[in-house]
């Protein structure tokens, strides 16, 4: 008989529990307030709820540049912890250079105060131009900038007169390959969208209407004009820089601190509460239709910084030092040897790496609450949330988020997988055939510090397809023994064991199994569990659980054909579907393979005639790699059944970058 696991009531306490007990680590809502625990955030609006947090709301007449308070005049900032779209940044470039000093920094241009400005200056070149990353897509139909109102240039001119006379302005909504094409020769290149090019401009405030559209990145073009002064001499003072436009930004992205639990702890599933909302005429008003989403990322560690700092000794070597000496007494190479020293000496800033021994590495973003937080066990959490609005006006209140925590099962549950057939293969990696069942070895050892690790008596494997169980082995040395019970799932296999695995009984134990690889690189993700206590279940870690296996790794790669395509094995059960209710073939069956996917994307049927025009269309809804079976009843995706003739079906995946597609012809007959 299948066993089910208990069900319990999770308590609403704030990382706080007993052995044997849920409790919760809570953000928002009566737990740890957003604005407290926050370490990156960009337009995130904590005042307007009270409690949560939400998009900043831009009203179309106030500048949307001004409601950020730091940029980085650096195309590349050098802050630790940055990550692109989290640091709004403005640079500078003419005639092939960047500079970086603080005269010709051009922040002062964002700062809210038009009365500070970069003043120009006299070069031998004929343009310049400067970038704005604004750092996520937010709503614009204008764009300008405006002379100082005080002040008076060198030759007495006054700054409010001293406009830019020739210029262009450009924008996109995203990265534009564009900006990563300046490499010290000089050339300048529009971005994608084309906003304004004047080629003798009149007026101090300059402002520019396109049409309404997402923009995160604006350049503006510094141009020769015949109206320009004494020549080489550049003339144009800007006070202000302005972005205008009414609605909420396409993304925004939350950062948390790293929060200290207090102790080590399993974590479980993940839970929000979300309300949809939508400004309508700048009120926020409740709705139950936004079109808006949010994703969470998360990952857990077992100190309090996910990074290790490395100096350079006086032999060129690197050592370990604190955060605090690397941030704030160790220099930049660059900076501190002016191009005189070559790096490697004392004193200065080596390398940065991620400290994968205690850190997990970020999540695959959490769609929906609910769903087991992938995380090792850990004393620290830290989370990433993104509100996506698709509407100008719609978007996500984020009231809260929590996840499950309970104590340790174990120290550490540490595995590793191999072929059967090469336990310890060469380099390490464990490499297999897509789409051909192969058999596995999957190793466990477990580890304990104190009485109070209640141990585990059960184990699941995400497999990623449908598992064949073969044999399960315990002890030392490994013997066969007979599992208590077994479970094959469509991606995951549950092994019950015959008993205990406890600090007084901890030899090791292997799992032996087959499945189907889809993906090039597949991590065999498990987890031990107690089904006699509350207790969440717990990650089993990669690393070295025995000596018979050499991987130390629970991935395994997938080597297919070098011109495999995403989706194979396209095969329908008959030539045409027959839908007038008489029980035969009223449905077509359609089963297709789907390979090298890292994760679950959107799927779709499209239905064609035979002179390629969509005549129909079926949401699929979200599939991951490998085999999936689905069918269609001749209708056009919207109730209304196709006339009898000739179609061509079509299964796609819009991945982020490329649609993948294969099409067959089928027949609709009555």
């Amino acid at each position: 008989m299948r066993r089910h696991l208990p069900v319990f009531t999770i308590l609403l306490i704030l990382a706080t529990h007993v052995d044997g007990q849920i409790g919760v680590f809570k953000f928002g809502g009566n737990g740890n307030a957003w604005s407290r625990s926050d370490s990156n955030t960009v337009f995130i609006d904590f005042r307007t709820f009270p409690g949560s947090i939400a998009p900043a709301y831009f009203n179309g007449e106030d500048n949307i540049l001004d409601q950020l308070p730091f940029w980085s005049p650096f195309k590349f900032p050098t802050e630790l912890d940055y990550e692109d779209g989290l640091i709004p940044r403005v640079w500078r470039a003419a005639n092939g250079f960047y500079w970086f000093t603080a005269g010709t920094l051009t922040t002062e241009w964002v700062d809210g105060d038009s009365s500070s400005y970069s003043p120009p200056v006299r070069r031998g070149i004929e343009s310049e131009w400067y970038t704005f990353d604004v750092g996520v897509p937010v709503p614009a139909d204008v764009v300008g900038f405006y002379t100082p109102p005080t002040g008076f240039r060198a030759d007495g001119t006054p700054l409010s007169d001293d406009i830019f006379k020739a210029f262009e302005v450009s924008i996109s909504e995203e990265f534009d390959p564009v900006l990563n094409q300046e490499n010290g020769d000089g050339d300048y290149h529009r971005l994608e969208h084309l906003v304004a090019d004047f080629p003798l401009n009149y007026e101090a405030n300059v402002q520019l209407e396109f049409p309404k559209q997402y923009v995160r990145f604006i350049r503006l073009q510094r141009k020769p004009s015949i109206d320009d002064g004494v020549r080489g001499v550049q003339q144009g003072t800007i006070g202000e820089f302005e972005l205008k436009g009414a609605g909420v930004p396409r993304r925004v992205i939350y950062i948390s601190q790293v929060i200290d639990l207090g102790r080590i702890v399993n974590f479980g599933n993940i839970y929000w509460n979300a309300t949809p909302m939508r400004y309508v005429n700048g009120v926020a008003e409740e709705v139950t239709d936004a079109n808006a989403s949010v994703k969470v990322e998360v990952r857990s560690g077992r100190d309090a910084d996910p990074n290790v700092y490395y100096e350079f000794t006086d032999t060129g070597a690197e050592r370990v030092v604190t955060r605090s000496r690397y941030e704030n007494e160790l220099k930049q190479p660059d900076q501190a040897t002016g191009g005189g020293i070559q790096e490697g000496k004392p004193g200065l800033r080596a390398s940065v790496v991620y400290d994968t021994e205690n850190w997990t590495f970020w999540s695959f973003p959490i769609a929906e609450p609910g769903v087991q937080a992938p995380l090792e066990r850990g004393s620290h959490i830290q989370a990433r949330i993104t509100l996506e609005s698709e509407s100008y006006f719609d978007f996500l209140r984020l009231d809260s988020l929590w996840v499950e925590t309970s104590a340790p099962l174990a120290l550490q549950v540490v595995g590793e997988i191999a072929r059967s057939d090469d336990p310890d293969p060469e380099r390490g990696l464990t490499e297999v055939s897509l789409g051909e069942t192969t058999d596995f070895t999957y190793d466990i050892r477990a580890q304990f510090d104190n009485v109070g690790q209640s141990g585990f008596d059960a184990l699941r494997i995400r497999t990623g397809s449908r598992p064949s169980f073969k044999r399960l082995e315990m002890g030392d040395p490994l013997v066969e023994v007979e599992a208590a019970e077994i479970i094959e799932e469509e991606d995951q296999l549950v092994v019950y064991l015959p008993q205990r695995v406890t600090r007084q009984s901890s030899d090791p134990l292997r799992i032996v199994f087959g499945a189907e690889v889809f993906v090039f690189a597949n991590t065999f993700a498990g987890e031990v569990f107690d089904t006699q206590s509350a207790n969440l279940p717990q990650q089993i870690e990669a690393g070295d659980a025995t000596e018979a296996i050499g991987t130390n790794t629970l991935r395994v790669l997938g080597a297919g054909q070098q011109n495999s395509e995403i989706i194979e094995n396209l095969s329908f059960a008959s030539a045409a579907v027959t839908p007038n209710g008489d029980g035969i073939n009223d449905a077509l069956r359609i089963d297709y393979t789907l390979y090298r996917m890292p994760s679950a994307i959107p799927v779709e049927l499209n239905v064609y005639d035979l002179q390629g025009r969509r005549v129909g269309r079926v949401d699929l809804g979200v599939q991951s790699a490998g085999p999936q079976r689905v069918e269609w009843d001749g209708s056009n995706g919207e109730g209304s059944l196709l006339p009898p003739g000739m179609y061509l079906l079509e299964i796609a995946l819009r991945a982020e970058l490329k649609t993948f597609r294969h099409l067959r012809p089928v027949g609709v007959a009555y």
